[in-house]
């Protein structure tokens, strides 16, 4: 497994991810701006994880993409966790338990593994098949 470059993506995907999440607070479409964020970020993390697991796979065919997504969202986790929690969700009265015990973190969460899962399934599973045969 090319970790470095699992870790890489995943810094890249939070980032992007936190810059939608930020930017949905100022385009009020639905009344609770907080429940905003998170549909956008839902939304948002499809493609990005989607895109970072593409780039991934470009150097290394062999590694699940269980493992890769799981390096991905721990390095987002531990992102969240000394950036995003300190910066954004404590001064507005939250917690790191109120943070990472929301079940829109977990829903998430599990989207980001889901997917990283099905594009190994869909796109490298196929081809290291092939490669045996």
């Amino acid at each position: 497994m090319k970790t470095k470059r699992a870790i890489l993506l995943g810094i890249a995907i939070w980032i992007i991810a936190v810059l939608f999440y930020s930017i949905s607070y100022y385009v009020p479409i639905l009344e609770n701006p907080n429940t905003q964020a998170n549909v956008v970020l839902f939304i948002v993390v499809i493609p990005l994880v989607w895109f970072g697991c593409s780039f991934y796979y470009k150097k290394d065919k062999k590694t699940h993409g269980l493992k890769v997504a799981q390096t991905m969202l721990l390095t987002s986790v531990a992102l969240d966790a000394l950036i995003t929690v300190p910066l954004f969700e404590i001064p507005n009265g939250g917690s790191h338990y109120t943070f990472f015990t929301s079940i829109g973190f977990w829903i998430i969460a599990f989207e980001f593994l889901l997917v990283a899962v099905l594009y190994w399934y869909v796109c490298v599973y196929p081809q290291n098949i092939t490669a045996r045969q």
